[in-house]
């Protein structure tokens, strides 16, 4: 867990259930001194890039620091950084994402994960990332979760404060 209030990680999210067998929930979370509609509109650039760590999750390509018109333009089944597909969202409240993609599923298991946007503060949101990890329980992917665990935290951290900045302004 980062950044996640115990509120936060009490609540329900899109992504739970999505996944049958033993799960485990991570979370991520960061304050974003900007309107929700805002934060939310930089979330829908996940289908555009990764905006984490480019030369890792994007081949080198830098990730947009504007908006690409059209990005806004939702539906589920749609690819969202490459790897995951939509199916749930709500206009300026949650994108919720499944890893659909079969290299992505063999490299890092079965993964759900919903990004809400909520009212914090006035002219404050909190971005909140629950990802739910789970598949077939076996020797190997147990001794890979909590590897997986600790690269999840460092590419979403960086995922996450860059989209806060972007939706700052700065």
């Amino acid at each position: 867990m980062w950044g996640a209030r115990e509120d936060e990680v009490r609540r329900e999210y899109p992504c739970d259930g999505l996944l049958t067998g033993p799960t485990e929930e991570w979370f991520r979370a960061v304050s974003v001194a900007a309107d929700r509609a805002t934060v939310h509109r930089w979330l829908c650039q996940l289908k555009v890039a990764p905006y984490s760590y480019d030369l890792l999750d994007n081949a080198g390509r830098r990730s947009p620091r504007r908006l690409t018109p059209g990005a806004d333009q939702l539906a589920v089944g749609q690819r969202v950084m490459a790897i995951f597909r939509l199916v749930d969202f709500a206009p300026d409240g949650h994108l919720t994402l499944m890893l659909d993609d079969p290299k992505g599923q063999r490299l890092f298991g079965d993964f759900a994960v919903t990004y809400a946007v909520t009212d914090d503060a006035p002219a404050t949101t909190r971005l909140v990332a629950k990802l739910v990890v789970g598949g077939e329980d076996g020797a190997l992917r147990r001794l890979r979760r909590p590897l997986l665990a600790w690269g999840d935290l460092l590419v979403m951290r960086r995922q996450l404060l860059t989209l806060r900045k972007l939706a700052e302004g700065r």
